[in-house]
């Protein structure tokens, strides 16, 4: 069955991004004098930048992860997956964007260890350089996004020509890449997060940082495949996509959240019980300015998903599902928020038109590219050799 976007989808992404850009604009008329406006604004863009690629990132990981793993249950949901990593480029293009402005502004305070005059009178930031310079950044960055894209845009190629040409040779070829694939991954979301993320707090590190970020990422991914099946059923496609599958990715939205949960958790307690003066000061910032957002995102990325997803029927509720997968998209927007705010503005930050404006244009933008992506092939794959077992797949 073929997908077209309808005048009411279009519609409503449209108005989203009408809307940001004309919240971003006033924000940034109201608020272009502040001496820390350039800051806010690119930090801002850096939220936004990867929160949103990162959700396509995401989803690439677990299309490698049915790959490698040869699971046949998802099969019948593999264009939602395509769907949402088909945004890669576009965030590589975003995030390329800010990374360059940031340069061009020796860090606009948000990466001080890009401020030679800082780097100078700062002998933690000088132990650190011979890692945290701008061209190793730079050379590191495009070789995480290189390799996302040289990724993406293969199993894109295969899918399509799987389609076409049938049998199991493409599926054992992306078998293959996507076991090479998960190495890359899992040095990389590692590194980057210290990279893009970590390094905003220069003077602090975690051991734990980069599996914490990975967990949101997946958590995140994991919520908006399953809002976007949820969506594409209420318009009358995905037949043969049924309430077990819709289950099943119910369950990685739970266990991920859990999964989040714990690292939070466990990042917090060590660091915090230590009460080592140049580790704890990341969490003395943020409960000192950000006590409520901080505390109200970790209840709400943890109790909401374990108290209104624990049942089987929650998993298979549409109208649960859409309604929780939204608060935690929210509350781990706001994770991302706080973790580079918290870092670049300290008692600085606010959410006003600007923060509220950038969201909404790059969230809209979001939705149109993913459901654009929908209409450039079959939404059930013609000749995946898991096909018949997806279809019917029953729990």
């Amino acid at each position: 069955m073929e997908f077209k976007v309808s005048k009411k989808a279009n519609k409503f992404t449209l108005s989203m991004i009408v809307i940001g850009l004309l919240f971003t604009v006033l924000g940034i008329a109201t608020g272009y004098s502040d001496h820390h406006f350039l800051t806010r604004f690119l930090s801002n863009g850096l939220i936004n930048s990867f929160f949103f690629f990162s959700l396509a990132l995401g989803a690439l990981f677990f299309l490698a992860l049915q790959y490698a793993t040869e699971t046949g249950w998802y099969a019948t949901i593999k264009r939602v997956i395509e769907a949402i990593m088909g945004y890669l480029p576009y965030g590589i293009g975003f995030m390329l964007l800010v990374f360059f402005a940031l340069t061009l502004t020796n860090g606009a305070h948000i990466y001080s260890w890009m401020d030679p005059e800082i780097v100078a009178n700062d002998e933690i930031i000088q132990m650190k350089s011979s890692y945290l310079n701008p061209i190793f950044f730079w050379i590191r960055t495009i070789v995480y996004l290189g390799i996302y894209f040289l990724y993406w845009r293969g199993y894109k190629k295969r899918s399509l020509e799987e389609d076409r040409v049938g049998g199991t040779e493409i599926h054992f070829k992306n078998y293959k890449k996507a076991a090479v694939f998960l190495v890359f991954f899992a040095v990389f979301t590692n590194t980057s997060s210290w990279d893009w993320i970590m390094s905003i707090d220069v003077h602090w590190f975690s051991t734990l940082f980069g599996w914490y970020t990975f967990s949101g990422i997946w958590c995140s991914s994991m919520t908006v495949i399953v809002l976007l099946i949820i969506y594409l059923r209420k318009e009358g496609y995905l037949p043969k996509v049924n309430e077990n599958h819709i289950q099943d990715v119910g369950k990685w939205v739970f266990a991920t959240s859990f999964l989040w949960s714990y690292l939070w958790f466990s990042q917090y307690m060590l660091i915090w019980y230590a009460n080592i003066g140049e580790e704890v000061i990341y969490y003395m910032v943020r409960i000192e300015h950000y006590k409520v957002l901080y505390f109200g995102m970790f209840l709400v990325n943890f109790a909401f998903p374990m108290l209104l997803l624990m049942s089987r029927d929650a998993k298979r509720n549409a109208g649960t599902l859409t309604v929780i997968g939204i608060i935690i998209l929210l509350g781990h927007w706001m994770d991302v928020y706080i973790m580079v705010s918290g870092g670049s503005m300290g008692a600085n930050a606010e959410i006003g038109f600007l923060e509220i404006g950038m969201l909404l244009f790059m969230a809209g933008l979001f939705i149109r590219i993913i459901l654009n992506n929908l209409t450039k092939a079959p939404l059930t794959p013609l000749n995946h050799p898991f096909l018949d077992e997806s279809i019917h797949h029953e729990i």
